[in-house]
């Protein structure tokens, strides 16, 4: 972990932030993205639920406002703000168990059974949560954000069309790992620096959901989007474990009804999600393509999502084989009871 005290962005904000305490009226939530986004809407929902039910209130700060991703997880862990959103993508270098969220082709494509595996899952619920109370953090919440969608500059069919691509990814081993095998050459970027670097050409390439595809307006610097199936981005609630745990029992149960509250909402309201934000990106730059592979066309990235596989067993070791193997067990747990 980067030295707190070094870090300008968190020393700033841990300057104007007041440490809170169990018995603290305004909780604090950082986000990684707007307050109009996924996240946004989430955090909201959950803010809604926890003040009409209780004399607390919530302070939500979007994307930037406390700095990028990883000077947010080091306010929670410090105790300076109580909650956040806090994605495996960054999270995966402080718990690399973590990162079996992002191997290709693993997550169900399927929403009702994805729904009910990030509900239901007792890898998630269990076994990675307990990890996170090892770094002084509380698991409160996981659910997914929309299908990732490569945009590019160049079309994409293939593998092939990805070689000499330099292709943003969050700075994830296992997301350098995955580029790297579908020949594409991985290049790691806070997402502040996105933008400009594709209008520039110093990248070519980058993947997120298609909302956020939109919302952040990568279709002005890219012209091609790609559907490969290879992925659902997923995004974690998190809580300073000593504030969580030094709270009365009715408010940590206050906070998981709110939590369920806002997974209930979350999940209703991606309905559509993609299609809309697609609608929207073809009405603003109609020449943009849209592009969904068939099976056939899937098929090289599948073999190469296997090498990926292989990486992240070798990376994480004995512990992420044991965490692959029970996330997919619960998830054909999902599959067999949504029937999907």
């Amino acid at each position: 972990m980067r030295n707190f005290a070094q870090t300008s962005v968190a020393a700033l904000a841990v300057g104007m932030l007041a440490f809170s305490t169990a018995q603290a009226a305004e909780w604090k939530y950082a986000l990684e993205e707007a307050i109009h986004e996924v996240q946004g809407v989430y955090a909201t929902q959950f803010k809604d639920y926890i003040e009409a039910n209780s004399d607390h209130t919530i302070a939500i700060f979007p994307f930037g406002t406390l700095g990028e991703s990883a000077d947010v997880t080091e306010l929670v862990q410090f105790g300076a703000i109580e909650f956040a959103n806090a994605s495996p993508g960054f999270m995966g270098s402080l718990i690399p168990e973590l990162q079996v969220f992002l191997l290709p082709y693993v997550l169900p494509e399927d929403p009702d059974v994805l729904a009910d595996f990030f509900a239901t899952s007792p890898t998630i619920n269990e076994t990675l949560a307990a990890m996170y109370e090892e770094q002084m953090l509380t698991l409160i919440d996981m659910y997914p954000e929309g299908e990732v969608v490569m945009t590019t500059k160049a079309p994409v069919s293939g593998p092939a069309d990805l070689s000499g691509v330099n292709f943003r990814v969050m700075t994830s081993p296992l997301l350098v790992e995955t580029y790297n095998a579908f020949g594409a050459t991985p290049t790691p970027l806070p997402w502040g620096e996105v933008y400009g670097a594709l209008q520039l050409n110093m990248i070519q390439g980058q993947e997120n959901p298609m909302f956020f595809v939109e919302s952040t307006k990568m279709y002005e610097v890219t012209d091609h989007i790609t559907y490969a199936g290879h992925n659902n981005f997923t995004t974690a609630v998190i809580a300073n474990g000593n504030f969580f745990n030094g709270l009365a029992e009715e408010d940590q149960a206050l906070i998981r009804a709110a939590a369920d509250a806002a997974y209930e909402h979350i999940i209703g309201y991606q309905q559509g999600l993609t299609q809309e934000a697609e609608a929207l990106i073809l009405e603003a730059k109609p020449e943009m393509t849209v592009t969904v592979l068939s099976d056939e066309e899937r098929a090289p990235f599948r073999e190469a999502a296997e090498r990926v596989r292989e990486a992240f067993i070798e990376m994480v070791g004995e512990s992420g084989a044991e965490v692959l193997e029970g996330f997919e067990a619960d998830i054909e747990a999902s599959r067999d009871r949504v029937g999907g």
